[in-house]
């Protein structure tokens, strides 16, 4: 599996001749088209790109299992997704605005390979300690500006360097407990 960051809360993930964009801010050709949150309808309209999975709900589509639950963001409502695909659980949490998730999505989201937590609508802090609660192998920041993301990794207690693309298989996740990879945008 190849995950690349396109900004803000945007990114693209290979695997194979399967790709599945997540918020595209751009028209981009993916099999699966995930939105966190929902603008304008012609916003909307003009980023859509194979099968399109807008809201909260159970979905299966080429063998990758898709949940998603509503929560908060700042002006809208937020889809929280967790997508199994390759053997591998990752979890979207969208443009959230508020650390508390309600009990029954809390309960949803475990054994979490991979998660993309946002640091920019959410406090790094607060962002950092939602992120150790879900006990993921795999820690990767979205939506932060540079001081967002130091005290986001300072939290972490950790040194990375950012890399353009992170390349992983099921096995490389084996014994890492909530490692932060910081992608550089596309």
């Amino acid at each position: 599996m190849i995950i690349t960051y396109q900004g803000l809360t945007s990114f693209k993930i290979s695997q194979g001749d399967l790709t599945l964009s997540y918020n595209p801010q751009s028209k981009t050709s993916a099999d699966i088209t995930l939105f966190s949150s929902v603008g304008s309808t012609s916003e909307l309209t003009a980023l859509k790109s194979g099968f399109v999975i807008e809201g909260p709900g159970e979905y299966e589509i080429k063998d990758i299992f898709i949940k998603g639950f509503l929560s908060e963001a700042k002006d809208r409502l937020n889809t929280i997704y967790l997508i199994t695909f390759e053997g591998m659980k990752l979890c979207f949490l969208g443009a959230l605005a508020n650390a508390e998730l309600p009990a029954g999505t809390l309960e949803a989201l475990e054994d979490i390979d991979i998660l993309f937590v946002p640091i920019g609508t959410l406090d790094p802090a607060k962002a950092y300690k939602l992120a150790v609660s879900l006990e993921p192998s795999v820690v990767i920041p979205m939506h932060y500006n540079k001081a967002e993301l130091d005290q986001f990794v300072k939290e972490g207690g950790e040194k990375t360097e950012a890399t353009d693309k992170y390349v992983v298989k099921k096995k490389d996740l084996e014994g890492k407990e909530g490692e932060i990879v910081v992608l550089k945008e596309e």
